[in-house]
């Protein structure tokens, strides 16, 4: 019994850290064989549900019990997840699966190696020469493709073996498909063979999604046809134009051509390294994993790839004759090119592998976290380090920031961060006493001073890192209060904001550098979480003392009413607002007629 608690407390915690992105997902059972292969919009979600308690189906608590481990896949949009369903099903014929009796393979898109080549929607692959695109999961989508081409370039239907010699010879005449103008009727010599072969070339760019160049040619023409007044013809361009825009659509994975070949992508930290490794088949995914290597000493991405290449290879029995990474490598394989591309749709696969990548590493580190949680305080700190060069860890990191209304009720607040986590005792709120007038630089030179000068005089332990809410002139004004009037060294980083008060940069150094961090990193939201909170601890305490101010203001400055009499109206009317609005007969019931009657004309 505690086995079996302990294998589902394992995985769930794999679930716990998937993904909420489309992506197909395998079972493997105790003896590391795929049991069930499944695909989702959203993978987290989807495998989740199998070990909710509400599962009241039988198959699927059977399903649940077998399962001994979780792989995945993630990729681009749900259509690929069909795709790679599909083609791992086929491959791995998994136990609790439902394999198709006819087994009918996802429609792809030929164009065929002919001297007029012609387009059409087919199942079957055949290596004759001709490209195939696809498949495409959807028949709707494929089908107005095919539609559109149709519209768009009005190409031969029929299935003659057309040569350049049987048309010089007058073998053939115009049918229908001319007449009706759905051909150009090239077999006669209508339409010039470098005019039929531009219609193509356009037609293979649409079929790999790549619409831009088309559209752009498209719109040039329509200008053209409008400056020249030829509106009706630029009209009929224009709903080319938008049936290119609506109904092309792109499968990330579409060229048969493409065919046995190797992906591998890396991604690395301190201690180990994560490669990927997918094998392509017929332009498919039908082999898909990721695994981590530890570094012994200081090895190189690259040399870590080599190795993990020649060894997967060999683990998984490959002999594909291509191999694609994203960076040159030194290693010689007979028979086999290397390719490190740059555009197209080897470029795509290769980014759907280090998507991958970059996904495991990420689910090993929670997984980690959810270990020890101390290691994501430590592996921030280490990080932040790294990018500014400490000399030792960020363990305690102090953050200013100033508030006020034009200069009155100006106050200050300083947060403090200990091991990547709010240490709330710590925080200091200060009343500015020396600055006269909204002058933020003056204010943050009398709060840093007092500060540190205190913590000389108690001896209390001074912060390995200063933050600033601002940019360089905040900075500069820390600095000179830190190292020219108490020569302390301690570093000093900035958070600078844009144009829409967003922080958009870490800046560091004297003169400032501005340090790359990436916008959606686990360090940038950490940076983000310190000025958040400096900013709501020192607007929280100026609202605080602004509020007290102003009821101040209000009632205590009216002779014969104390505090007593006050806090009793408060209490009632809960604001001055209010006691304003009562009359005076409301108020005397509370603290009687004659200081009713001092308090209505006092508030006058």
């Amino acid at each position: 019994m505690k086995k079996e608690e302990e294998r589902i407390a394992r995985l769930k915690n794999i679930v716990l850290n998937m993904p909420e992105s489309p992506g197909c997902y395998q079972y493997f059972d105790e003896h590391k064989t795929i049991i069930y292969v499944g695909k989702a919009k959203n993978l987290k979600r989807r495998v989740s549900s199998y070990f909710l308690k509400t599962v009241n189906s039988r198959k699927t608590q059977i399903l649940v019990s077998k399962i001994q481990d979780i792989n995945y896949v993630v990729v681009p949009t749900e259509e690929d997840a069909l795709l790679l369903e599909n083609n791992l099903i086929k491959k791995y014929k998994p136990k609790y699966n439902i394999l198709l009796k006819d087994d009918k393979s996802y429609p792809s898109v030929c164009v065929t190696n002919e001297y007029f080549p012609r387009v059409f929607k087919t199942r079957k692959i055949l290596n004759d020469g001709s490209t195939y695109y696809g498949p495409f999961s959807h028949a709707g989508t494929l089908n107005n493709m095919l539609e559109l081409i149709g519209k768009m370039y009005p190409l031969r239907r029929c299935r003659m073996p057309m040569t350049e010699e049987m048309i010089r010879k007058g073998k053939f005449q115009t049918c229908l498909e001319y007449h009706i103008k759905n051909c150009k009727a090239p077999c006669v010599g209508l339409q010039t063979r470098e005019e039929y072969m531009e219609s193509i070339k356009e037609v293979r760019e649409i079929l790999k999604g790549n619409t831009r160049r088309v559209c752009e040619k498209m719109m040039a023409e329509m200008q053209q046809l409008a400056e020249e007044m030829r509106f009706e013809e630029a009209m009929e361009l224009k709903k080319k134009y938008d049936l290119a825009l609506d109904f092309c659509e792109k499968s990330e994975v579409i060229a048969h051509s493409y065919h046995n070949i190797d992906v591998f992508s890396i991604a690395d930290d301190e201690k180990s390294a994560f490669i990927n490794y997918l094998h392509i088949t017929n332009g498919c995914i039908n082999q898909a994993f990721t695994f981590e290597f530890k570094k012994r000493m200081d090895e190189s991405q690259e040399d870590m790839l080599a190795l993990g290449i020649v060894e997967m290879r060999e683990r998984y029995k490959s002999h594909s004759p291509e191999i694609v990474v994203p960076f040159p490598i030194e290693i010689e394989l007979k028979n086999v090119t290397i390719t490190v591309p740059v555009r197209g749709d080897k470029k795509h696969l290769l980014d759907l592998s280090l998507m991958n990548v970059r996904q495991y590493r990420f689910d090993r580190m929670k997984q980690a976290e959810k270990l020890n949680p101390e290691q994501r305080s430590v592996n921030l700190m280490k990080e932040l380090q790294n990018k500014l060069g400490l000399p030792k860890l960020p363990m305690h990191i102090e953050c200013f920031d100033n508030s006020n209304i034009s200069g009155t009720d100006a106050v200050a607040g300083c947060v403090v961060f200990k091991k990547a986590k709010p240490s709330k005792n710590d925080y200091r709120k200060y009343n500015i006493k020396t600055v006269v007038g909204p002058d933020d630089y003056a204010s943050m030179s009398e709060v840093v001073h007092r500060r540190y000068s205190r913590a000389i005089e108690e001896c209390s332990p001074l912060p390995d890192l200063i933050i600033t809410d601002g940019g360089k002139g905040q900075m500069e004004i820390v600095r000179k209060v830190i190292e020219d009037e108490l020569h302390l060294n301690i570093p000093i980083a900035g958070l600078a904001k844009d144009n829409r008060h967003r922080t958009s940069k870490l800046l560091y150094g004297f003169p400032q550098q501005t340090i790359g961090i990436e916008m959606n990193s686990p360090l940038f939201q950490f940076l983000t979480r310190i000025q958040d909170e400096v900013h709501r601890f020192a607007i929280t305490f100026h609202r605080d003392k602004r509020s007290k101010h102003q009821i101040a203001s209000a009632l205590d400055c009216i002779k014969g009413i104390g505090s007593t009499t006050k806090t009793t109206l408060l209490n009632k009317f809960k604001s001055v607002k209010r006691i304003r609005e009562a009359s005076e007969e409301e108020i005397a019931e509370i603290i009687g007629k004659a200081k009713a009657k001092i308090l209505k004309e006092g508030l006058k």
